[in-house]
Formats: structure tokens, C-alpha cells, sequence
């Protein structure tokens, strides 16, 4: 890659198709993300990656936390961002997945309301009957409820 590349490479990453499963022990682990275990473990005293915990304390990491591991090392390696910014980064991805999410529940919310007011209308209202249109705007309306038999 030519260094205009290097400048404009977009940083993305996710781990949809990965298990959440905490089943992989830290050498595992370590093995499958191509680091040291030491690594894990300085990674999760940084809050860069947060793997499970058996009753005896021991770590346990997912297939999603190993891809994250990759991406950490990628991130590190080929484009030169510290570990603060890395975890910046992690953060920031991870409020744009919530961010995505309540995006599409709004939307989803949105199209229920359009439905029902289609329905609404389609019912006939507003009923202009209740609230006559040819009123001059400075009109007074005086409410009184009907007694009640």
C-alpha cells in the first residue's frame, strides 16, 4: 500500500458470526489469537479484552474474543496504534453497534406508528365533526361534559 492509503484505511471490525461462548483456556487462546499468554493477561488488566471466569478465578475466552485479540494485534502491528487507542477504538465500535441497534428499533417503532395512523385516518378521523374547520381562528369553545343520567 502507498502511504495515502496508509493515511485513509478505514478501521472496521465485527464479530457477529463468532461464538460468545467463554470455553477457551488462556493458552488456547493465546495460540489461536497468535500471542503470548502474558499478552492475554496484560490485555485484561488494559480492559482491551474481558474474558470469563471459572469459581477458581481462572480465565476463559470466547471465538469472539479471540477475533477481537487478532484485531488488537492487527490494529497494533500493521497500523501503528498504541493500546490507548485501541481501546478507544473498542469502545467507539462498540457504542456504534448500540448506536445501529436503537437506529433500527426507532425505525421499526416508526413504521408501527405510520401503520396505526394509516388505520386511524382510514377510520375516519379526525372527525370534523368534533372540532368544525370553518371556526374563526380566535374563536372561544367552551367543553361542558354531559350529565350524567
Amino acid at each position: 500500500m502507498s502511504d495515502d492509503e496508509d493515511i485513509h484505511s478505514e478501521v472496521f471490525f465485527s464479530f457477529e458470526a463468532v461464538s460468545d461462548a467463554k470455553v477457551l483456556i488462556i493458552s488456547i487462546a493465546a495460540r489461536q489469537a497468535g500471542m503470548h499468554p502474558q499478552t492475554l493477561r496484560q490485555y485484561d488488566r488494559m480492559g482491551l479484552v474481558q474474558p470469563g471466569r471459572t469459581a477458581g478465578g481462572g480465565r476463559r475466552y470466547s471465538e469472539r474474543d479471540v477475533a477481537l485479540l487478532r484485531e488488537v494485534q492487527r490494529l497494533s502491528q500493521e497500523e501503528g496504534v498504541n493500546l490507548a487507542g485501541i481501546k478507544r477504538i473498542i469502545e467507539l465500535e462498540g457504542m456504534v453497534g448500540d448506536l445501529r441497534q436503537r437506529v433500527a428499533e426507532l425505525e421499526a417503532e416508526l413504521v408501527r406508528t405510520r401503520t396505526r395512523l394509516a388505520q386511524i385516518e382510514a377510520a375516519g378521523f379526525p372527525r370534523r365533526d368534533l372540532v368544525p374547520s370553518n371556526q374563526h381562528p380566535t374563536a372561544l369553545v367552551v367543553w361542558r361534559p354531559a350529565k350524567s343520567s
